[in-house]
């Protein structure tokens, strides 16, 4: 009996170190868990953005392409309206499609942001399928659709933790912006280079 009583200090000593050990790597596993859960959360989440970001984007192209005609500021390659309904109605059904992913996964600010850019693009279409509205209703739209892109990517990234600073493009876009006003003079000349058609086709795309 006295020879356990010796030992005991050392036996609890044992079992400490015993139960430490199972602490400390159930506690490192349960971080592990974490970690890779958020990061596995997260690259979703930048699959459901990406694709959100892809279907708004084929809904603007559609609709400036269904608009173009009777809209000279616009560089889209033109349609006829039957065309362009239909590519427009295309690209809605997947716009919708992305929406309830972007829903299922999306945080709460980025899902209010993403719902201001649909509805901000929602003008547009309406303007495109509306053959009583013309260039000055795209223009006042136009500034709200760049706005609330930037609205999009800012609460996005910051739901991602992403860092670099802002990465706003409403400013650059605007209609004050001095190359834009530029580019658009030039559109409105006679004459127009095949440069000049190269480059309004870029800032189109850039939109």
């Amino acid at each position: 009996m006295s020879k356990l009583l010796e030992q005991a200090p050392a036996l609890v000593g044992v079992l400490l170190g015993v139960l430490a050990t199972i602490a400390g790597t159930s506690i490192n596993d349960r971080f592990r868990w974490k970690h890779d859960r958020s990061v596995r959360w997260d690259e979703r989440r930048v699959e459901a953005y990406t694709e959100y970001a892809r279907a708004i984007k084929d809904v603007y192209t559609a609709a400036s392409r269904l608009a173009t005609e009777r809209i000279p500021v616009l560089s889209a390659a033109p349609v006829d309206r039957e065309s362009g309904v239909r590519l427009l109605d295309e690209a809605r059904a997947q716009r919708t499609k992305a929406w309830e992913t972007m829903l299922l996964l999306g945080d709460a600010a980025t899902v209010r942001a993403a719902r201001d850019w649909r509805e901000a693009i929602w003008q547009l279409e309406r303007i495109a399928m509306d053959p009583s509205l013309g260039s000055s209703e795209w223009a006042q739209s136009i500034g709200a659709v760049d706005r609330a892109r930037d609205s999009f990517y800012t609460a996005a990234r910051g739901g991602l933790t992403v860092t670099g600073g802002s990465v706003a493009q409403a400013s650059w876009l605007s209609s004050d912006a001095p190359w834009l006003s530029s580019k658009r003079r030039h559109a409105s000349s006679p004459a127009k280079s095949a440069d000049d058609m190269g480059d309004k086709r870029r800032s189109s795309s850039e939109r």
